[in-house]
C-alpha cells in the first residue's frame, strides 16, 4: 500500500537530496533543528520492509511517498 504526501513549499534542492535521510543532517539553523527526523522515519519504514521516496521540484512542491508490503 502507497501514502503519499505533498506540499506546494520550497522543495529540496538537488544537492541536499541524496543527505535528507543521513543522521544529522539538516539546512536549519544552529539550534533550530538536530536533522533526525527524517532519518529516524527512513528507520521505521525499512523495519516495516517498506520504502520512502522523494520526488521535489525546487520552488514549487516536496513529495513523500511511503510503501509497505501487504501483510499476506
Amino acid at each position: 500500500s502507497l501514502l503519499t504526501f505533498r506540499d506546494n513549499g520550497m522543495g529540496i534542492k538537488p544537492e541536499h537530496v541524496g543527505k535528507i535521510f543521513d543522521p544529522f543532517f539538516t539546512t536549519k539553523d544552529v539550534g533550530e533543528g538536530m536533522g533526525m527526523g527524517l532519518s529516524i522515519c527512513h528507520r521505521i519504514v525499512n523495519e516495516y520492509q517498506g520504502r520512502i521516496r522523494v520526488g521535489t521540484e525546487p520552488g514549487k512542491y516536496c513529495e513523500f511517498t511511503l510503501e509497505f508490503p501487504l501483510n499476506q
